[in-house]
């Protein structure tokens, strides 16, 4: 099913937006290997997968395979069809050991297995630090090289509030296999699993040209979301003051009104 869904939407994907890409000769053409990448849009799970010869399974939310909708539907049609994995984020701790599992078995099979280290979808653009659990101690586990990968542009073909998609070029650029056999063993050591991630978050941000955050893109959504609903609060408090004083106004206006008329 994998051949049928990429082709009846990869084609079309290929036509309308024609994403370009380089590196393509660093992926390899048998065994295993882990793609690393920075997410910036939705789409990053089409794109990447269409544009390369071999399968590639990503880890997906399981939210993409439950939403309502003809959108839903087709959305989790098209993960099932080319074999993504959903993982239930409602447990963190649960969801990260499923994570981890699933990319071992996908490695153990000789496939590719594909991983967003940031954990979300960057909120700005932005390159956030990568959350050392997943693809560390996958890696570490398999031995599976780790190749960076960097999606450029995929956030500007459908901003959020927008319902039709912008034609325009996306581009991928894929690095080169990262070796980190000089850690195997030490997959329960957190400086180890931190050290391994910054160094394909540091590959990834000069693929990308990327500016790059040290913090994790869910604590910078939460911020984010807090000070929007903090700037929310002082604009009707704003309002209300606003209304307030206009009422003030008017009632001293007929008060002296009032008064003269006396």
């Amino acid at each position: 099913m994998y051949g049928t869904m990429k082709l009846a939407i990869g084609g079309p994907l290929k036509l309308a937006f024609r994403p370009w890409v380089e590196g393509l000769e660093n992926i390899p053409a048998t065994g295993p290997a882990i793609l690393a990448s920075n997410h910036l849009s939705f789409s990053d799970s089409f794109f990447l997968p269409t544009m390369l010869d071999r399968k590639v399974t990503f880890i997906a939310k399981a939210e993409y395979f439950t939403t309502p909708g003809v959108k839903g539907r087709l959305t989790a049609a098209f993960f099932k069809g080319v074999g993504q994995l959903p993982v239930d984020r409602s447990g963190a701790r649960g969801a990260g050991e499923a994570a981890i599992k699933s990319g071992i078995e996908v490695l153990e099979r000789g496939e590719l297995f594909g991983i967003y280290p940031e954990g979300t979808r960057s909120p700005d653009g932005r390159l956030y630090r990568g959350k050392p659990g997943g693809l560390a101690r996958v890696a570490l586990a398999t031995g599976a090289p780790v190749i960076p990968v960097a999606m450029i542009d995929t956030e500007k073909i459908q901003p959020p509030g927008k319902v039709m998609p912008k034609l325009m070029r996306p581009g991928i650029r894929i690095g080169k296999p990262l070796d980190f056999s000089r850690y195997q063993g030490m997959e329960q050591d957190r400086f180890v699993l931190r050290a391994l991630t910054d160094e394909v978050m540091y590959e990834i941000m000069k693929l990308s040209g990327q500016e790059y955050v040290d913090v994790y893109a869910t604590a910078a959504k939460r911020q984010m979301a807090e000070e929007a609903k903090a700037a929310k609060a002082a604009k009707e408090a704003e309002k209300s003051a606003r209304e307030a004083e206009k009422a003030e106004k008017a009632e001293k206006a007929e008060k002296s009104r009032d008064a003269g008329s006396e």
